[in-house]
């Protein structure tokens, strides 16, 4: 009898009743196999969707934390011409500044802050996710896409202070880097850098960019997930079996998440401005202007959102809120397939260890 441990743990239904989700509660199951029958009975507790979730993403984002660092320095360095083509920049950073003190600059913040921020998010996704389709009979992709940005909302709490670190140390490279002294800082390592910080630009600093990083991260999610869910479902439908083969496991989380990546770049591009504190004095002039009568253009001129949108496009042009999206695209799409890949390995030796029998907040027929 075969088990389909997706992130859904909900059940896949390919017929014209799709809409909303089928097999609600309180209501009777369509003629299904057995085998779907039970897929729905032994959804995944959230304990262990948490800790498979967390593994998951700690291993996805170690393999590409490589190309992140290039990713950050083409977005927070965008005048520095050697950082501007992926390959050119990835090999410019190896060579000058090493593997880990260059490539890996940043690294022991992002790893601190990826379990409990992962383990958060798919804890949140799937009770969400679940209670949505179960309980209150909603559209399947929209309970996705809902349960995307609450994940992501409830792991942001974790993730945002590493992000600053992350991204700060990942613009800087190794302590008196002379390769990248415009960044502005020098810190000798993540306590230096957490006490400095704290000390020079407050503790609010760790929390600097939360705003524009959700603005980022919540329609990632959001739309991460709900690509994953229908593209995991298509594959179960063209593969004819709920056990899908690693490459189809692998593809349909690079698909979904290199699409929602790219489709995000702007709002990434804007939140390493802010978190990085570069290319921002430009903005000056504007928001000292004290002859703007109109309300609207006085409360957007407060934004720091909007005075990074502004700073990019006058000085980069349109192309200027997509630098970085090859990397972004590579990143998010190969960093998406592992961590889900494994989270689906993961919790299904989780679950035939500690067992599927609690209450998980499953479909009962």
């Amino acid at each position: 009898m075969t088990q389909v441990f997706t992130s859904s743990t909900i059940p896949l239904s390919f017929g014209p009743t799709h809409e909303p989700g089928p097999w609600h509660k309180g209501s009777s199951p369509p003629q299904s196999s057995p085998e779907e029958f039970t897929i729905i009975e032994q959804a995944s507790p959230i304990l262990n969707c948490m800790l498979a979730g967390g593994f998951g993403g700690m291993v996805g984002d170690t393999s590409m934390h490589s190309l992140d660092t290039v990713k950050t320095r083409q977005q927070g360095l965008p005048h520095n011409l050697k950082y501007k083509n992926m390959i050119p920049a990835y090999r410019t950073i190896l060579k000058e500044e090493g593997f880990f003190r260059g490539l890996y600059g940043g690294y022991t913040p992002a790893i601190l802050g990826s379990f409990p921020s992962t383990a958060a998010f798919f804890g949140t996704y799937e009770y969400t996710k679940r209670k949505l389709i179960n309980e209150y009979n909603l559209n399947e992709t929209f309970s996705y896409f809902v349960a995307g940005v609450l994940g992501d909302l409830a792991s942001s709490i974790f993730y945002v202070p590493s992000e600053v670190l992350k991204t700060r140390l990942q613009l800087q490279g190794k302590y008196n880097n002379p390769f990248t002294k415009e960044c502005g800082y020098n810190y000798k390592g993540l306590g230096n850098a957490i006490v400095s910080i704290a000390k020079k630009e407050g503790p609010s600093t760790f929390v600097f960019g939360y705003k524009e990083t959700l603005f980022r991260d919540l329609p990632f999610s959001a739309l991460q997930f709900a690509f994953y869910e229908r593209f995991r479902q298509l594959a179960i439908l063209y593969n004819k079996s709920s056990d899908l083969p690693v490459s189809l496991e692998l593809l349909t989380g690079a698909a979904a998440g290199g699409l929602a990546g790219t489709l995000t770049t702007p709002l990434d591009v804007i939140k390493t401005r802010i978190q990085t504190a570069t290319n921002t004095a430009e903005l000056s002039d504007f928001t000292s202007v004290k002859d703007v009568k109109n309300p609207f253009v006085r409360f957007m001129a407060r934004s720091s959102t909007f005075n990074a949108l502004i700073s990019i496009y006058k000085h980069e042009g349109i192309f200027g809120a997509f630098s970085g999206v090859g990397p972004r695209f590579i990143w998010t799409g190969i960093q998406s397939s592992i961590m889900l890949l494994l989270y689906q390995v993961s919790l299904k030796k989780l679950d035939s260890m500690l067992g599927t029998d609690q209450d998980s907040g499953a479909l009962k027929a």
